[in-house]
């Protein structure tokens, strides 16, 4: 019969939650652009740790799977640049910006980050709900579950407002009523964006 103490208990739920959290970095580079980035492999949610990289839907992003994010901000522009690995092959996720960390619930997220922020939340109104006001990095597997996407903005976050990269179930909509919607949180990645 084996025993495990309470100390070893918790000392094993602490490692597991330092190995789940993403590696996050806030650095300026070389030529003094401030970067930030995030990567992380996807886990389920904990009900010990707050997750940095989990997965809600193991079979449409499955455990293990990756996500990487860099932001370049300068002169008052910003570009977010977004990779994924193990995914599923030759499929279209949708993946944004949103305002909060991950949580447990894919909820907890947030709302999309917006330049100009929609009085009307949800916000599905194109005049808001857009590639140029919000941040989309939607992108389509290859064969390998693998896909990269990239957006460009003249205009930096607002500080402590952008937290998160949610992958969601399909690619953005942008009909109204509807625009900016890209179906069920799948995943979500916390970011230290500038």
């Amino acid at each position: 019969m084996t025993f495990r103490s309470k100390t070893s208990v918790s000392a094993a739920l602490a490692v597991t939650a330092l190995l789940a959290m993403p590696p996050m970095v806030a650095s300026a580079q070389g030529g003094g652009s401030p970067t930030a980035s995030a990567e992380g492999g996807f886990l389920p949610p904990s009900p010990y740790f707050a997750p940095g990289a989990v997965t809600y839907d193991g079979t449409k992003v499955p455990v293990g799977s990756r996500l990487g994010v860099v932001e370049r901000a300068g002169g008052g522009a910003t570009s977010v640049e977004l990779s994924v690995s193990g995914l599923l092959p030759d499929r279209v996720y949708g993946a944004h910006v949103h305002t909060k960390p991950c949580g447990r619930a894919p909820e907890d997220a947030g709302p999309h980050y917006q330049h100009s922020k929609d009085p009307h939340q949800p916000s599905t109104d194109p005049a808001y709900a857009n590639a140029a006001n919000e941040v989309w990095l939607d992108v389509t597997t290859d064969v390998r579950g693998h896909a990269v996407a990239e957006s460009k903005h003249d205009w930096r976050f607002r500080r402590g407002e952008a937290r998160s990269v949610v992958i969601h179930d399909h690619g953005t909509t942008t009909h109204p009523g509807e625009a900016g919607t890209a179906g069920t949180r799948l995943a979500c990645l916390t970011v230290p964006f500038l």
